[in-house]
């Protein structure tokens, strides 16, 4: 066995990057913040856009499948292990257990029975619940949910015409159903409506920035989330459709005529101020990653992971109903790095350590050019051709581009000087 201290280097690899060891996925899997279970592939909706859904190739074939408690709980027993060991230094933290579909509340007696199973153990973790649901079925298992105190992220997409693409499986509209299953939530559990419920809404051609948040406020007095229609995984006979669906949040938030408080009001969730946010905490010398380099200030010489990548398991840990063990649900089911079956949990830390530094060697070149190192969101999972090794990056930005860039975070922050000093007290970066 290879020793996870020291790992295979890339034979074209550069001083200049830095590479992963398997004891640094091991160890970001024991320190995971967050373990999503996707309870279910069935939903009761049939989105125009879902990322499961006509438009993608990129994902595991939906059967209607229910993911057995037993999976579950093989892999809750793997991770205690880990919590344990010497690999964890986050003893006693929140762990945040997200259930995920498909439509999660299709399958109740999963949810119920893994939220028992993990509160009769004796863990050194502390749990808090969330869910992401299309609140077709919360009326039948609010009790439930607030009882175990969930916080609950609701898709819906604005008012009536906003919220067309997403359908039943007859094809009828769900909006209806989805208002009255919510106010029906906020009349009996006030309190809790106010704490735990959000909202999270996609944009495309039947909605914008203004009305998503115009409508969600007025009702629910929330500011929504609101994101774009997932670019990555598209079908080559999609991509005109994908097209005329298609919006982007950034350029519909600058066509409002009041998008300055539309700003202020959404921040974090507002692309303009997240946008800033990424930068001011990539470039700003009052940020520390860690006492270190508050006392004894900071080394300029750092090398970094080609593109904007996490760290396989350090910002989460996504089970699918299949038992596939991937970084994130964000990422095509083909690139899975472990898998739950009869075996128990297999999980390889150094061949998962190698299949990232080989997917890093082939955009290294591209990531020293490129001006914007420091500030990089680029996911290299979705980029096309990653696998076959002659993929481009979308967010590559020479000096032209990058200055542009700049110019553009720097005229946000004189329009709002507020800012700096609200991101600065706010935002905990990770």
């Amino acid at each position: 066995m290879r020793d996870s201290t020291s790992p295979t280097t890339p034979s074209n690899w550069s001083n200049m990057s830095v590479y992963l060891t398997g004891g640094q996925i091991r160890s970001a899997l024991a320190n995971t913040p967050q373990i999503t279970f996707e309870v279910t592939d069935a939903c009761n909706l049939r989105c125009e856009y879902c990322a499961y859904g006509k438009l993608y190739a990129d994902y595991d074939k939906r059967e209607d499948k229910m993911l057995p408690t037993e999976t579950a709980k093989q892999f809750i027993d793997y991770m205690a292990a880990l919590w344990v060991s010497p690999d964890n230094h986050s003893v006693n933290n929140n762990l945040y257990i997200g259930f995920y579909g498909g439509e999660p509340l299709l399958n109740m007696p999963f949810i119920k029975e893994v939220v028992g199973y993990l509160e009769a153990g004796d863990h050194a973790k502390h749990f808090a619940y969330n869910m992401t649901t299309n609140a077709m079925l919360l009326d039948r298992h609010m009790d439930f949910l607030v009882e175990n105190d969930f916080s609950l992220l609701v898709s819906l997409d604005g008012n009536a015409e906003n919220d067309s693409y997403r359908v039943k499986a007859n094809g009828m509209p769900s909006f209806e159903q989805v208002v009255k299953n919510v106010d029906k939530l906020r009349t009996a559990y006030p309190e809790y409506f106010a704490k735990k419920v959000n909202f999270n809404a996609v944009l495309h051609n039947r909605n914008s920035v203004d009305s998503i948040r115009g409508f969600i406020k007025e009702r629910y007095g929330k500011t929504p989330r609101i994101g774009d229609i997932n670019d990555a995984g598209i079908r080559d006979d999609m991509r005109e459709e994908f097209k005329q669906m298609y919006r982007n949040s950034f350029e519909s938030l600058l066509q409002n005529e009041n998008y300055d408080e539309i700003e202020k009001e959404m921040f974090l969730s507002s692309p303009t101020y997240h946008s800033a946010t990424i930068f001011l905490m990539q470039n700003s010398p009052f940020k520390y990653e860690n006492y270190n380099e508050l006392l004894f200030g900071k080394n300029e010489k750092i090398a970094f992971c080609p593109t904007g990548t996490c760290i396989p398991f350090s910002r989460k840990v996504f089970v699918t109903v299949n038992g596939k063990i991937l970084p994130c649900e964000r990422i095509g089911h083909q690139y899975s790095v472990g898998q739950i079956g009869d075996n128990g949990v297999l999980i390889d830390f150094e061949a998962i350590a190698e299949k990232y530094n080989n997917y890093y060697s082939r955009l290294e070149k591209q990531c020293l050019l490129c001006k914007n190192q420091r500030n990089c969101l680029q996911c290299m999972f979705n980029l096309d051709g990653l696998e076959k090794g002659n993929c481009s990056c979308n967010g590559f930005m020479d000096e032209k581009k990058f200055e542009q860039y700049c110019q553009t975070q720097m005229a946000f922050f004189a329009r709002h000087p507020e800012a700096y000093s609200e991101i600065m007290k706010n935002v905990i970066y990770k």
